[in-house]
């Protein structure tokens, strides 16, 4: 080897155990830095946004028996660990971290809140001894399959949007359920929900869906939204008699039809579809008496007649305080 070479070759050796040793000394410092050092013994809440933090343990929550609360939103988050003596806590916030692993809140039997929303989840597990759950969230992660919910039985809320799910499965236990977020996945058909007869709110917007069928169980549903699919026909609201709330902007509907017997409807959403006739609306909703807001720009109704389109909606549904994004002058 030459002279230079070895030179070269000292310098580079030496750097590297000066990096090592710089990093070494950043880690010491970091752990000599105790985030929760002015936390009092009985606090309830504790809250660390956006700090980098990427070791659970390292903030020694053992010391705060009484943690109702633990917020660690936005950090660099890799394992669920150093939680098993946070036996009183009822909201646990992981959201925007990278855990890929749902493990070790087997002791956590006092949840009632937990988000791992924006993580990189595949799978549904090892949740199935936090019965208290009443919300739980999985957005924008990687899931497939809704599975492994079963004994969760308290869960009012769930939230499984902007994953990779195809399929509604696995949800007869979950009783309780009164919202249920699918937006943003693969789903092409409304199955297996006949058992929500609670469910107030579905979301499934973005997805793949082409015919509206299978929400004859839902009795109790009072929001529903479906833009962004495909869907052709205005139909499957036959029981549906308690419906506030009606999405279905962005689709392929070309009439508005099946919903004059809707007596609770508020608001529906219409935007961006293929409507053409104007009649249609006032035998429809003409004696809705608490419709409100109707959304239907974007509509061929409205490109074909901008002189007339709002006075004549106005006209028709006389009952109305907004249609579209704009009040309707008394």
């Amino acid at each position: 080897m030459s002279k230079q070479a070895t030179i070269e070759t000292y310098i580079s050796d030496n750097s590297e155990e000066e990096s090592e040793i710089a990093h070494a000394s950043n880690d010491n410092n970091e752990e000599e830095v105790d985030l929760l050092g002015e936390y009092e013994e009985d606090t309830e809440e504790i809250e660390l946004l956006h700090l980098r933090l990427n070791n659970i343990p390292s903030l020694r929550l053992e010391r705060f028996p009484k943690l109702q609360r633990l917020c660690l939103r936005q950090n660099l988050i890799i394992k669920i660990e150093g939680l098993d003596n946070l036996t009183n806590i009822k909201e646990l916030d992981f959201y925007d971290n990278r855990i890929s692993y749902i493990e070790n809140l087997d002791k956590l039997t006092e949840l009632d809140s937990l988000d791992l929303s924006f993580n990189k989840i595949r799978v549904i597990e090892n949740v199935g001894s936090l019965i208290k759950l009443t919300d739980l969230y999985f957005v924008q992660n990687k899931i497939s399959k809704i599975q492994n919910l079963d004994t969760l039985v308290n869960l009012t809320n769930l939230e499984l949007g902007a994953n990779r799910i195809r399929v509604i499965e696995n949800l007869d236990k979950l009783v309780k359920l009164e919202q249920l977020w699918l937006g943003k996945n693969k789903i092409a058909e409304l199955h297996n929900l006949n058992s929500l007869r609670n469910l107030k709110i579905l979301s499934i917007q973005s997805n793949r869906l082409t015919q509206l069928k299978g929400l004859e169980g839902l009795v109790n549903l009072e929001e529903i939204y479906l833009s962004h699919n495909g869907i052709q026909k205005l139909e499957g609201f036959e029981k549906n008699l308690k419906l506030r709330v009606i999405d279905i902007s962005n689709n392929l509907i070309r009439k508005i039809e099946d919903i004059s017997h809707l007596t609770e409807l508020e608001e529906i959403w219409a935007s961006n579809n293929q409507l053409t006739n104007f009649e249609e609306l006032s035998v429809q909703m003409g004696h809705l008496k608490k419709l409100t807001t109707v959304y239907l720009e974007g509509n061929p109704m409205q490109a074909d007649n901008h002189a007339t389109y709002r006075l004549k909606i106005k006209t028709l549904l006389p009952q109305l305080t907004q249609i579209d994004a704009t009040y309707v002058q008394l």
